[in-house]
């Protein structure tokens, strides 16, 4: 901020100068958000709470675990974003009083802004790092790149033989196998003639009789829908449970910059940000005690 005006804030005029964004806290509160934000996500990942895995049966999983991986990603984004908010609302400089009326409305525009930079630094890094996974490595992809790999597991299964010779490669019937798969989730499902060609698929592959064979198609047909199902339900609550996440962390990051406003000048917090301690009468008739700065 240029000398003019801080003479301008010092004087306690009204001016444009006292709606200036300070961005040193802004950019704190941003890295603190993001880096909460990682902690928790790793902690919930390593204690399971995934709305999708790598693994190629992961689509079975409940839906009560779908609901609790989602409830806990809205979770951790009020955490962070509150962190974050925090942090920008606390660490920028105290206004003038001639503006006092106004403080916790500027500081809720700081914490605002701090969610705002830290969802666009979540947003490069998940491109950057879904970028980096995309590229072709034998742990990464499936057997063919053409091949769907929701589909992974049912396809195995599709071209499972008593016997195969170790020269054999079944990678192109695969991803065409899959591909033909994936129109089971369609209002027509498999047409007849995809059905039939696969039948001949598994026949050729793995030595079944026409009977046996047209078995495990229909069978794989109906395992391939259900798998499609719940991958687009897990796509869902992971989508809403992302927006959710964001919309209340916004919010979270509002109140956490009025919170850290009000612990800067001095202030007692508002009632709502006080614990409540359900087995004591202390605060029947107490008042909001007095913060240090």
């Amino acid at each position: 901020m240029s000398t003019e005006a801080l003479e301008v804030q010092s004087a306690g005029l009204r001016s444009p100068y006292l709606w200036t964004l300070q961005w040193t806290p802004i950019v704190a509160g941003a890295f603190v958000a993001s880096a909460v934000s990682s902690i928790l996500l790793a902690f919930g990942a390593a204690i399971g709470l995934g709305v999708s895995s790598a693994a190629p049966t992961w689509h079975d999983a409940s839906v009560a675990l779908w609901v609790a991986s989602g409830f806990y990603l809205i979770l951790q984004a009020l955490v962070s974003f509150g962190c974050g908010g925090y942090v920008a609302g606390r660490c920028r400089l105290p206004y003038d009083g001639g503006v006092a009326e106004d403080t916790e409305r500027r500081d809720g525009l700081q914490g605002l802004s701090s969610w705002a930079l830290a969802v666009i630094i979540g947003v490069v890094l998940t491109a950057i790092i879904a970028t980096a996974a995309s590229r072709p490595t034998s742990l990464t992809q499936p057997a063919s790149a053409t091949e769907p790999s929701v589909l992974s597991y049912e396809v195995d299964h599709l071209f499972r033989p008593a016997r195969r010779s170790p020269d054999v490669n079944v990678t192109p019937l695969r991803a065409e196998a899959a591909r033909m798969l994936m129109t089971a989730s369609s209002h027509s499902g498999v047409s007849a003639d995809d059905r039939s060609y696969l039948v001949q698929l598994v026949t050729a592959t793995t030595g079944l009789a026409g009977a046996d064979a047209e078995r495990r198609v229909d069978d794989i047909i109906g395992a391939s829908r259900t798998a499609i199902a719940h991958a687009r339900a897990a796509t869902v609550i992971l989508a809403f449970s992302i927006a959710a996440g964001l919309l209340l962390g916004a919010a979270a990051a509002w109140a956490g910059a009025g919170a850290g406003g009000r612990h800067r000048d001095g202030q007692p917090l508002s009632d709502w940000m006080l614990h409540a301690n359900r087995w004591s009468r202390r605060r029947s008739s107490a008042t909001p005690r007095q913060l240090p700065s």
